[in-house]
């Protein structure tokens, strides 16, 4: 059996209504006092410790930038134990969102939606500066003086931040950025500037009416120039008229009349939230977008995994193909379908499923009693024994929380095993 790992959460609901409330009270259109306020309202929330338990965070001293960044890093559940890779969220106004983005991953991967991820997150130092790719027009000329350094920003990302969390971290080489308003924008810049660095997007209430709509333009043009292309973008909007309101709908027209051969997009506008407020659910939103197919395909009418292990390995071969990395088969689903077996009374198919599952993941406590459960149902508590022995041992290396369930089976087993050995030296 196996016990789903707890969900990190953070909140600051007084300081979420506030900035929902300040929202509503400016104008809907995005004028220069609106993106000035804004553009505080961003730095304030930026600069609240909403982070989640488990966040490391270390230092870059970067050239680039030529000043000093923070990154924030949260690890799944079990890594410092495992010797896994795995994809990686990376994530503008990081401090802002990593509590609630990571508790979604968390919480997406533990239910078999998406892949487990690293997240990073990125804090702001100057955020309109590194967030805009070009110096704001009219008003925003004057209110902005340190915006358009995007390009500037995307190679501290590409040339340290990227390689700094490589050497640091165990990573698949796939890779998601994410960002909202202005890291929205940013994202979409990214896209289409450095379009291998990453290989999916979510662009959260994009600001692309910023400098005269002129990411957008180029969006287009690069779009029409394109034929083939294995990339995912996910974009939101809120219930957000103006300026915003109007690029989205262009960006979404120009989405629409530009099909490109492996290129998957959603644009989805979210109009029970607010600019604010929709970022939690676009996050979620856009990894379903990212991961979606991810998850095997099930009986409508009782819920079983469909196809078995043969068919667990075939979609898994397929989704390998898909991100570009070797995806095995989860533990956790290779020991539902072994349970699956069981229950239906195909105790061979079980067994051979558990032992699979033995090979795929020789360090985990969980498959060893599996496959002992398999064995004493079957009525071999002598095979059964050794094995729930195992899984008590290596739940004890490594401090697994279903300790004390697995050194229970094994106490059982080998008192049972005891009691039939008596009983054949007695005969």
């Amino acid at each position: 059996m196996s016990m789903p790992s707890a969900i990190a959460s953070g909140s600051n609901k007084p300081e979420i209504a506030r900035r929902a409330a300040l929202l509503r009270s400016l104008s809907f259109r995005w004028s220069a006092s609106v993106l000035t306020a804004l553009a505080v309202l961003l730095l304030t929330f930026s600069s609240v410790s909403a982070q989640a338990p488990d966040v490391s965070k270390f230092t870059i001293k970067s050239t680039v930038m030529g000043e000093d960044r923070a990154i924030l890093v949260r690890t799944p559940p079990g890594y410092d134990t495992n010797k896994r890779s795995y994809p990686v969220l990376y994530m503008t106004d990081g401090d802002a969102h990593m509590a609630h983005t990571a508790s979604t991953v968390e919480f997406l991967s533990r239910n078999g939606r998406i892949s487990e991820l690293i997240v990073v997150g990125i804090p702001n130092t100057d955020r309109t500066r590194d967030l805009t790719p070009t110096k704001g027009t009219g008003a925003n000329a004057t209110q902005f003086p340190t915006a358009g350094g995007a390009d500037t920003f995307l190679k501290f990302i590409e040339t340290e931040l990227i390689p700094e969390i490589e050497k640091r971290y165990r990573v698949q080489p796939y890779r998601i950025l994410a960002g909202h308003s202005f890291g929205g924008l940013f994202a979409i810049h990214a896209m289409i500037t450095r379009p291998d660095l990453f290989k999916a997007y979510i662009a959260v209430s994009p600001s692309l009416q910023w400098s005269d709509e002129a990411t957008l333009r180029r969006a287009e043009e690069f779009l029409k120039g394109r034929k083939e292309w294995n990339a995912t973008l996910f974009t939101s909007l809120g219930n957000e008229p103006g300026g915003i309101g109007e690029a989205f709908v262009k960006f979404k027209e120009v989405l629409a009349k530009n099909p490109i051969k492996g290129f998957e997009w959603e644009a989805q506008q979210l109009t029970d939230e607010d600019h604010g407020s929709v970022v939690l659910r676009s996050h979620y939103f856009g990894l379903r977008k990212v991961y979606e197919g991810w998850q095997m395909p099930r009986d409508p009418a009782t819920g079983a995994i469909a196809g078995g292990l043969k068919g667990a390995e075939e979609h898994y071969a397929r989704l390998t193909q898909k991100f570009g990395y070797s995806i095995p088969v989860p533990e956790a689903l290779v020991n539902q379908i072994g349970y699956q077996y069981l229950q239906a009374g195909n105790t061979d198919d079980a067994i051979n499923t558990f032992k699979h599952n033995v090979e795929l993941y020789p360090a985990s406590a969980n498959v060893y009693d599996s496959l002992g459960e398999a064995y004493e149902k079957t009525g071999h508590v002598d095979l059964a024994t050794p094995l729930y022995e195992k899984a008590s041992t290596l739940s004890e290396q490594y401090k697994d929380p279903n300790a004390a369930l697995y050194k229970a089976n094994f106490v059982r087993a080998n008192e049972k095993m005891k009691q039939v050995e008596a009983a054949k030296k007695n005969k």
